[in-house]
């Protein structure tokens, strides 16, 4: 009976409902604007990669490296783009 109870999925919603409590700390508890936005961005990205890795089973087939490498370059062209807009726009460099 063990080996048919989804213990991983279990713990992984119940670690999700923690990470959401989290961010709602961040309005009940009416954080500063930079405490704010880091616990915010902390617990998405440790939302998202709970969610690929436990319920989108991105780490149990064979080839789990190249799925691996697609989200690290997708994050790293996110994250040349969130830059470079902030780069242009806010920052006033052209």
């Amino acid at each position: 009976m063990k080996q048919l109870f989804p213990l991983k999925q279990v713990m992984g919603f119940v670690f999700s409902l923690v990470l959401t409590l989290v961010a709602l700390l961040v309005y009940f508890l009416d954080m500063s604007f930079a405490a704010g936005m880091t616990v915010l961005l902390v617990t998405a990205f440790l939302q998202a990669g709970l969610q690929l890795v436990v319920f989108m089973h991105a780490g149990e087939t064979k080839d789990r490296g190249s799925i691996y490498t697609n989200i690290y370059y997708a994050l790293i062209i996110a994250l040349a783009t969130i830059f470079g807009t902030l780069l242009t726009m806010i920052w006033g460099y052209v």
